[in-house]
């Protein structure tokens, strides 16, 4: 018996109503990162490069760019912070005093990596490239269905070690003569998501795409190169003048660009590395007029051969988006791609060592960017990868989702971190984004708001990598550098919004400002290091 004045009719209507409002409920969206390697913040075309990066400007086009985001200045400890949503130190995947920790800790049982906990609400995952994180990735805790994982970081041509769904498999990367890394990482991703169009249809995914380019050694399809070949003949300084110039013109907002440090060199010495590069190599940014004609043709086309990469990265993120137009996925998937650290700075000689009879870029050969590209490519701010400056730790961020990204074409200066990429899948996907029974709360936050073009709530970031730290709150930052091991070089203080370069430091006019801020480093240092000592 139905209510009195409620007829059969208006049952229906409701029923029916609740029906169609489940059905247009939107689906979660599928989660796609892609991770490039030793990428400088002005190395792709939106963000002020003039290597061609068509794909990639796509999705800023039609996206957004982050301008204020943050890695942790080396390749493992992003990967960790990423997947894990917590400061790699926290996860024991940098260094922590005391305790097995650095590239060979082993996270806590309480820091399960996204797609683990992105599993409760259905979603597959899949690895394909670089994986740099403690265990398995097909193994407990770490949650892909699908992985393949290069583990030779040496060779682009012929890598002698690669890992299918975590099993090492002889003979992938040395059976092939048309092998190329970038190109088989995105092979596999697309056969992934051709599986899971074709079997896995209604269920979403998450994947990692993670590139090794444009990390040395700088080797790439001679093909590539010749598309780059004369261009960089005026060298680093002009080249960072342009890019700077380019920023401004595409509306990045560049304050107090940082000068040439003429004397920094290298984070580590390899003498030996320099004897075997030749004449033609210099470990240090001098001004490109003061080097013999020797060492600007070798410079040059070091350059041609990192640019020749990240064409080549673009182009098969170019197929990627491709097979998720194909598949009918690409309005529902969320596209994140960003850098794991700054250009780097390093000179050496690895792998199979370095014939310098060889073209330059090909497969005998073992070439490094150096001190003076990589101040180029870090345009406009100051040092390199491994250094807690802007130039270490500052990385592009495109977002891209057609049905969740509501306020696109913009350029965002929220200030984010890697450790909010977790949080972030978390949220887009519907799961709750609290800490594991026992475990620390996530030290990042959701980046959704912004999305829809709002402001996010002022956030403080901590940073600490080997002999340099760092701390930003708002838009001041300390930052110090130690010349040993242990820390205790003097802190430094910039206001970013001011002075994003790094030039002036005003640690001296504002003492307190520094020892409070010092004050939160230290407390933040210690209750990371409480936490990493916990089960």
């Amino acid at each position: 018996m139905l209510p009195h004045g409620v007829t059969v009719y208006a049952v229906l209507a409701l029923l029916f109503g609740g029906v169609v409002a489940a059905r247009s409920q939107p689906a979660p969206p599928h989660i796609l990162v892609i991770l490039a390697d030793d990428l400088g913040y002005s190395d792709i075309g939106c963000y002020g490069s003039e290597i061609p990066t068509p794909n990639l400007d796509r999705l800023a086009k039609n996206g957004q760019r982050f301008t204020n985001f943050y890695n942790t200045a080396r390749c493992w400890p992003t990967r960790s912070a990423l997947l894990s949503g917590y400061y790699p130190q926290q996860v024991r995947r940098d260094t922590v005093p005391g305790i097995t920790a650095g590239s060979q800790g082993k996270r806590p049982v309480w820091a399960p990596l996204i797609p683990e906990r992105l599993a409760t609400a259905g979603y597959r995952s899949y690895l394909s490239g670089k994986w740099h994180v403690d265990g398995n990735p097909v193994g407990k805790g770490q949650g892909f269905a699908r992985s393949w994982v290069l583990e030779d970081h040496d060779r682009n041509f012929a890598p002698r070690q690669i890992a299918v769904n975590g099993k090492e498999v002889k003979g992938l990367g040395t059976g092939r003569k048309d092998f190329f890394t970038s190109t088989a990482i995105t092979d596999h991703a697309i056969d992934c998501l051709a599986d899971h169009a074709q079997n896995h249809h209604g269920k979403a995914f998450f994947h990692l795409v993670a590139f090794t380019s444009p990390h040395f050694p700088l080797q790439a399809p001679p093909g590539d190169i010749a598309r780059h070949r004369g261009k960089y003949n005026q060298g680093w300084d002009a080249l960072r003048a342009a890019r700077v110039a380019r920023q401004k013109d595409l509306g990045l907002p560049v304050v107090n660009p940082a000068p040439f440090e003429r004397n920094l060199g290298p984070p580590y010495p390899f003498p030996k590395a320099l004897e075997a590069l030749g004449r033609g190599e210099v470990n240090a940014p001098l001004a490109w007029e003061s080097l013999t004609a020797e060492q600007k043709v070798f410079q040059a086309a070091k350059m041609e051969v990192h640019a020749a990469m990240i064409d080549r990265m673009d182009r098969e993120i170019g197929r990627i988006i491709a097979q998720l137009e194909r598949s009918g996925m690409f309005e529902n998937t969320l596209v994140l791609f960003l850098s794991d650290n700054g250009a780097s700075a390093e000179i050496m000689v690895r792998g199979d060592g370095h014939d310098p009879k060889a073209p330059a870029g090909s497969a005998e050969t073992f070439l490094c960017l150096g001190p003076g590209w990589s101040t180029a490519c870090n345009a406009p701010f100051r040092r390199h990868k491994t250094w807690n400056h802007e130039g270490g730790i500052a990385t592009p961020l495109v977002v891209h989702w057609p049905q969740g990204v509501t306020a696109p074409k913009s350029t965002h200066t929220a200030v984010g971190h890697v450790v909010d990429i977790l949080p972030t899948a978390l949220d887009v996907a519907g799961v709750a984004s609290g800490p594991v029974p026992g475990g620390a709360p996530l030290a990042g936050r959701s980046l959704r708001a912004a999305f829809q073009g709002a402001p996010l709530p002022e956030t403080t970031l901590w940073f600490k990598h080997e002999k340099s730290r760092a701390l930003r709150q708002g838009a001041w930052k300390i930052v110090a550098t130690s010349s040993r091991q242990e820390v205790d070089g003097p802190w430094e203080l910039y206001h970013l919004e001011n002075d994003r370069g790094e030039t002036t430091n005003l640690a001296d006019r504002h003492p307190e400002r520094v020892k409070t801020m010092a004050q939160v480093w230290t407390d933040r240092w210690l209750a990371i290091q409480a936490d990493a000592r916990g089960d």
